[in-house]
């Protein structure tokens, strides 16, 4: 922990684009594997996903399952507690952001 800042602690954990986006996809979209995630259209690269899917695993925000080379994710209930927050940013991009969609991801649960 580089700061007592809890916001500068939680974005040292979750404070990038791309960390963001995996735990959007786990969350609102049901993606739990790998090749989903480099499916997601804002076409995150192999190795910056894989950095991101250890860093949320090492931070407790996701748990890794299955053996060998299939492994599905899944948020933890630390990365559950996350939702808020996501639907605060979701709330306030189609709020303040032209061009964004114009309906919340599908399972929003608003």
């Amino acid at each position: 922990m580089r700061s007592p800042c809890p916001i500068a602690s939680a974005l040292d954990l979750i404070g990038d684009k791309w960390t963001l986006l995996v735990v959007r996809d786990l969350m609102f979209f049901g993606k739990s594997r790998y090749g989903e995630f480099l499916d997601s259209p804002e076409g995150i690269a192999t190795n910056i996903l894989a950095d991101r899917l250890r860093r949320l695993e090492d931070g407790g925000i996701v748990v890794r399952e299955g053996a060998g080379r299939r492994h599905d994710y899944r948020l933890t209930d630390k990365g559950e507690a996350l939702r808020p927050v996501l639907k605060s940013l979701i709330d306030w991009g189609l709020a303040h952001i032209p061009g964004v969609a114009t309906e919340p991801p599908p399972d929003y649960r608003g």
